[in-house]
């Protein structure tokens, strides 16, 4: 099943999503059984992030190449960072990069795991069976910020910089499937989605043996590459067996 939040005569509404309509709910699916209110053509849909986390959860590098690449040692433990939901933006709304970002302004494709229950020194069967869905995320960073500043607040934070969506696939085997980055068009990297150093239920166990997670948090499961961005550009993320998160990116007015 493939559930969505959508825009309807300006507010926010879940709906599920099938072939040709999204079925309008009267509530969350994540927090129970919502009935059917009507339906508008998935074509004419304006995508919202397909949930607003209470916490939002990241892994860092999280993909053998991504870490070679950076020079950097393997990790010997799960552990996650925290990003902002300011950042959030969905399918089809564009990035917008800042007038005075310099240098590298990069797009990281990436698994994100949706939790369905409350969990707490979860084991690794349990901490699988609260996972409500999973959707897609695009890590956009500016590296220049990333490394000048005491902290990741503006180059992972900035407004806009994490597009998610279109929607949670409650369906899939995420971690058999394949991560595919485009820009323009052009395929820009290709990798399996499951060959992580730490898979995402890894992360859970760890992260719940201090804290607990609750229904619609999220947690981005980092990227195995990376590709340059620029405005006017066009970057698509697809993970096979969930969908196409797909964002434009525009330059901030002046």
């Amino acid at each position: 099943m493939r559930y969505a939040r959508v825009l309807v005569n300006g507010r926010a509404a879940w709906g599920r999503v099938g072939d040709r309509d999204v079925e309008l709910l009267s509530g969350s699916p994540i927090d129970g059984r919502p009935t059917v209110n009507g339906a508008i053509p998935r074509a004419t849909a304006v995508w919202l992030p397909p949930v607003v986390p209470p916490v939002f959860y990241a892994v860092g590098m999280n993909y053998r190449r991504h870490i070679e690449h950076a020079g950097a040692a393997l990790p010997d433990r799960p552990e996650v960072g925290y990003r902002a939901n300011n950042a959030l933006t969905g399918h089809g709304s564009p990035i917008v990069r800042p007038r005075d970002v310099e240098g590298r302004f990069e797009a990281e494709p990436e698994l994100v795991a949706v939790i369905g229950r409350t969990v707490r020194r979860a084991s690794h069967e349990e901490a699988r069976a609260s996972v409500f869905g999973w959707t897609i995320g695009n890590d956009v960073s500016a590296r220049a910020w990333q490394h000048r500043d005491r902290t990741f607040w503006r180059s992972k934070n900035s407004d806009t910089f994490k597009p998610m969506g279109p929607w949670i696939e409650t369906d899939v085997d995420a971690l058999a499937q394949r991560t595919t980055l485009r820009v323009n068009g052009q395929e820009r990297a290709a990798f399996p989605t499951g060959d992580m150093v730490f898979d995402p239920y890894d992360h859970m166990v760890e992260i719940t043996k201090y804290i607990t997670l609750h229904p619609g948090d999220v947690l981005w499961m980092g990227a195995e590459a990376t590709c340059q961005l620029e405005p006017g550009d066009t970057v698509d993320v697809e993970i096979s067996g969930i969908g196409v998160l797909t964002n434009p990116v525009q330059e901030a007015p002046a």
